[in-house]
Formats: C-alpha cells, sequence, structure tokens
C-alpha cells in the first residue's frame, strides 16, 4: 500500500506533531461528491481559524494514526482529548499548512426517509502542521493497510480482486444473527424486583460480555448461595444485566456497572432488567476451504484477539471468550497446540461454543467470585 509511511507502523500506529486549533460540527449526507466534501472542509476552517490579525489559539498534540484508530493526544501528558475509530473517518483536507479531519455520527431520523439521505453529524478538527499534506496522506494510507489486512484474513488476493467480487465475497460470509433474534424475543426479557434486609447485599458476581458483542453489557456469572439474588429464584448464571433500578448498563465498564451495584447495599428493593441467556453462546463460522483465515488469535483457549469484518467476527466469535468446544468436540482439556490444530482443519459451517473466560474461571474454581 502506497504511502508515507512503513506500511507494517500502521498497524500499531504512527505519531506525528501538530497543533490543535478547533473543532466544529456540519451536517451532511452520508456520501456527497468530493466537491461538496472540500467546501465542508473550508467551511470548518473559516469558523474555526481566527481573522487575519488576532491570534490564533493553538494547543500542542499529538495526532496518533493506526489502521484501528485516529486519537488526538495532548503532548505533554498524552491524555486523549479525542478518539476516533478508522471506520467514522469520511474525509481528510489538507489545505495549505492545515489538516481537516472528519468524522460522522449518525442523527436520528424519522423511519421513512431513505438512506441514501440518512444525515449524520459531521466533527470536523482542525489542526496546523508543516507535515499537513503528509499527515493526509498517511490516514488515506491507512484505510488502504486496513483494507488489505480485512482481505487478507478472508484469504483474497488483492490484486486479483475486483469491487464486485469483493461484494461477493462479503455476501457469501453471512452474519450469523442468532444472538440478536434471542435478545429481540420479548419472552427472553423481563424485570426482576429482588427483596432483601437492609445492609445486605444482591449477592451476583458480574463480568463483561467480552468485545464485539451485540449486546455490550455484564454477566452474571455467579450467584452467592442463599444471597438475595439465588432466594429470589429468577436469576441464572449467563444471564445479561441491563439495567439496575432503571439505569442502564448498556456500554458501561465493568467496574462502573460493579460501583452501580455496590451502591445499592442500603436499599430493600431492587429491580433488574435481564435478558435471559446460556452461559455458553454458540458462534457459527461459515469457512468454505481452509484457505480462509477464521481472523482470530487464541491463547491456551482464550480468544485474544478479533479481525473487524472477518468470517469470525461476523459468526459471533467474541474477544474474551473461553473456547468449551468445536463442532461437538470438547476442548476443555485440550493443549494450546491441539486446539489450533482442530481450528486450522475446521471448514464448511464451524460450530463453536464459547463462554466469558472470567465466567469459566469462576465456576471451575480458578478464581474466587467477587459478591456484590
Amino acid at each position: 500500500v502506497p504511502g508515507p509511511c512503513d506500511p507494517e507502523d500502521l498497524l500499531d500506529g504512527v505519531v506525528f506533531g501538530a497543533k490543535y486549533l478547533g473543532s466544529t460540527q456540519l451536517v451532511s449526507e452520508r456520501n456527497p461528491p468530493t466537491s461538496v466534501r472540500m467546501a465542508q472542509a473550508q467551511e470548518a476552517v473559516d469558523r474555526i481559524k481566527a481573522p487575519e490579525g488576532e491570534s490564533q489559539p493553538m494547543t500542542e498534540v499529538d495526532l496518533f494514526v493506526s489502521t484501528q484508530r485516529i486519537k488526538v493526544l495532548t503532548a505533554d501528558t498524552q491524555e486523549a482529548m479525542m478518539d476516533h475509530s478508522l471506520q467514522t473517518i469520511s474525509y481528510i483536507a489538507d489545505i495549505g499548512s492545515l489538516v481537516v479531519l472528519m468524522a460522522r455520527r449518525k442523527l436520528p431520523r424519522p423511519l421513512e426517509v431513505a438512506e441514501e439521505k440518512r444525515l449524520y453529524k459531521m466533527i470536523c478538527h482542525v489542526f496546523h502542521s508543516a507535515d499537513a499534506q503528509i499527515i493526509a496522506q498517511a490516514i488515506g494510507q491507512a484505510f488502504g493497510v486496513a483494507y488489505q489486512r480485512f482481505l487478507e484474513a478472508n484469504s483474497i488476493d488483492p490484486s486479483e480482486l475486483s469491487p464486485r467480487q469483493y461484494s461477493r465475497a462479503l455476501e457469501d460470509q453471512e452474519q450469523y444473527n442468532a444472538e440478536l433474534t434471542h435478545f429481540s424475543r420479548q419472552e427472553n426479557c423481563k424485570d426482576v424486583c429482588i427483596r432483601k434486609q437492609k445492609g445486605e447485599i444482591l449477592g451476583i458476581a458480574i463480568v463483561e460480555s467480552g468485545w464485539g458483542s451485540i449486546l455490550p453489557t455484564v454477566v452474571i456469572a455467579n450467584l452467592m448461595h442463599g444471597g438475595p439474588a439465588e432466594r429470589s429464584g429468577e436469576l441464572s448464571i449467563g444471564d445479561r444485566l441491563m439495567s439496575v433500578n432503571g439505569t442502564s448498563l448498556v456500554g458501561l465498564p465493568l467496574t462502573t456497572c460493579q460501583s452501580i451495584i455496590r451502591e445499592l447495599k442500603h436499599q430493600t428493593e431492587v429491580t433488574l432488567n435481564i435478558v435471559h441467556c446460556p452461559p455458553v453462546t454458540t458462534a457459527v463460522i461459515r469457512r468454505p476451504d481452509s484457505k480462509y483465515q477464521l481472523g482470530f488469535c487464541v491463547e491456551n483457549g482464550v480468544i485474544c484477539s478479533l479481525m473487524r469484518g472477518g468470517i469470525a467476527e461476523r459468526g459471533g466469535i467474541r474477544v474474551g471468550h473461553r473456547i468449551i468446544e468445536i463442532n461437538g468436540q470438547s476442548v476443555v482439556a485440550t493443549p494450546h497446540e491441539k486446539i489450533i490444530q482442530i481450528l486450522t482443519q475446521a471448514v464448511s459451517e464451524v460450530h463453536i461454543k464459547t463462554m466469558p473466560a472470567s465466567t469459566y474461571r469462576l465456576l471451575t474454581g480458578q478464581e474466587q467470585p467477587v459478591f456484590l
């Protein structure tokens, strides 16, 4: 992939020094012509740049560019000022010594509005740098490298691939929506009212659902024997915890969810909104041939990384999950090398059963639960 950076460096990320001038917001269609994008970039500059003769406020920053994300870090403390997934970047423009970075966010829309007319809020960041053109080229190169890595993960030769063939390859790898279907069924979703003594804990241990989950929230990993949660008879290991007393837990870090639950200690009645789920989930990966890489890494039975957009993610594989079974064969006590061999040889429709690794360690006694 041509560009100013070594493609391998972009996998880890490269850093450029720049001065941050400011940000503004615009509303735009998803894919306007390049001329419109350039006009929007110029409008952002006009809004932010100080009038002639006035001093321009600037902040020294580091621009971190990789095939996954673009971050703006303060030059002194390296604190993240902005953090955008690469796929949300809509346009990069270099105007003289200025770089305009445009990231999109969806706006609410009426159901009858066509997809192509959906409006997006564009967050426009403006930077000053003597290397403005190189920075813009590096971000464009990051897109190219990310695209090539995706093709490699699916064993597709980029030099022999037309846009139509690429679309067909993606269509062949259908998204496995069993998880989404399960969550959408009303009978799996319910409110559970737990009554307890003042000062008594709920008696649940929670873990993260795993990166890439359709529903990013916490999972009940254990129930304290004789505790209020177990006494209710309404909760099971594997249930997803959606909200507590009306406070949503979806998308929150594990530590934040734990803090929210701890604060319930002095209440005598707690309402939990849950989705009943089995502790073990099944991913289905459609792999035509062993030459197609699965697109995830395993370490001692635990999925530690996942190729975004690859056949494994589309099949339902989640980072942080422990593999329990592959095509009906238990791998709980199987050595790492043997698991790799089984996965390497698995083709056609590959069924993989997993559960959050933290839940597995609790259920097997490798860790002691911290009840809340």
